[in-house]
């Protein structure tokens, strides 16, 4: 499949960016480097990356790869990667930026998010874990004031759009409040248990694109419990996949871009990047859109529990 049949979601400012793209986090290391090469192999031109998923230098070595093959050129990528939470006071943000535009050998990025609205200690730890073992030890910095240190990433060239992750309404309004830049997007946990309506609404009226992590329920997170519902095994997803002629996980990824939403999903195996990719030959039903969001169970999967308490963590109370 030809990259041109991509659907681009338009942001606010006029730029564009694929409506799906390669996830990277927490893909084993060693993999990662392959699994990018694979993927523009098969067309992917939006890679997901973050500072916190340590692999950026591996991403980097696979875009620098198919770049040297003459495969793609920079232009042609769309990388996103965003500022972790130790690096939220606005004198450590341009730093922070470097760095991650050092370990993917490139000169700018498309998008750069800030990754959680919470902030953690400052220091070379980046989870600095407090003496109870359970809860990360907090920063007071305030990231409306880490917004106008992004923007001034855009006024440098380091980075061509600026947006959120991971902030409730409440939050996205205070940044919506002081920038001179607005975001661009807010990419947020999204998936059939989970439709966080509210928020996907209050984007929309606002002009920010909505991103999807974990759309498949990320079945491999590190603290999966035996107990767990599995996303891609559950029964009505199932019998979708076999009336459409296509895995869970195509049906759930063509449900967010259907929703409106750029998607990323994750692996380092090239027959899933290939087949997750393959999601524009077909379209669900009306019908059974509404039957997948009947799913909802508010069933969050990345609820950042080290860091309750932090009085801007987002989902402790939801706004």
């Amino acid at each position: 499949m030809a990259c041109a049949t991509v659907p681009k979601a338009i942001f606010k400012n006029g730029n564009s960016i694929p409506m799906i793209g390669l996830g990277t986090w927490n893909s084993p290391p060693g993999q990662v480097a392959q699994a990018v090469k694979d993927a523009i192999d098969i067309g992917y031109r939006h890679i997901d990356c973050a500072h916190v998923y340590q692999n950026e230098h591996e991403v980097g070595e696979g875009i620098a790869a198919k770049i040297a093959e003459g495969v793609v050129k920079r232009e042609d990528l769309f990388v996103t990667s965003k500022l972790w939470n130790t690096f939220h006071r606005p004198e450590l943000v341009e730093g922070a930026c470097r760095t991650t535009l050092k370990n993917l050998k490139l000169d700018y990025v498309d998008l750069y998010l800030i990754h959680w609205p919470v902030a953690y200690r400052e220091g070379p730890e980046l989870f600095p874990m407090g003496p109870d073992g359970q809860t990360f030890v907090f920063s007071d910095a305030d990231y409306v004031d880490t917004w106008p240190a992004m923007e001034k990433l855009v006024e440098a060239g380091l980075v061509r759009n600026i947006g959120l992750s991971n902030f409730n309404t409440k939050q996205i309004q205070r940044v919506l409040d002081i920038a001179k830049i607005p975001p661009a997007t807010n990419q947020i946990e999204l998936h059939p248990y989970l439709h966080q309506a509210k928020i996907t609404a209050f984007c929309a009226k606002h002009g920010i694109v909505v991103t999807a992590y974990s759309p498949l329920g990320s079945p491999a997170r590190p603290w999966v419990k035996a107990d767990d519902p599995v996303l891609l095994d559950d029964g009505t997803v199932g019998q979708l996949a076999k009336k459409y002629g296509k895995s869970a996980a195509q049906i759930l990824i063509r449900y967010q871009i259907q929703l409106g939403h750029v998607v990323i999903p994750k692996s380092v195996t090239k027959e899933r990047i290939g087949t997750n990719f393959d999601v524009f030959s077909f379209q669900l039903e009306d019908a059974d859109v509404k039957v997948l969001a009947q799913l909802e169970r508010n069933g969050r999967i990345c609820p950042e529990t080290g860091a309750f308490g932090h009085p801007h963590h987002p989902f402790e109370k939801e706004e």
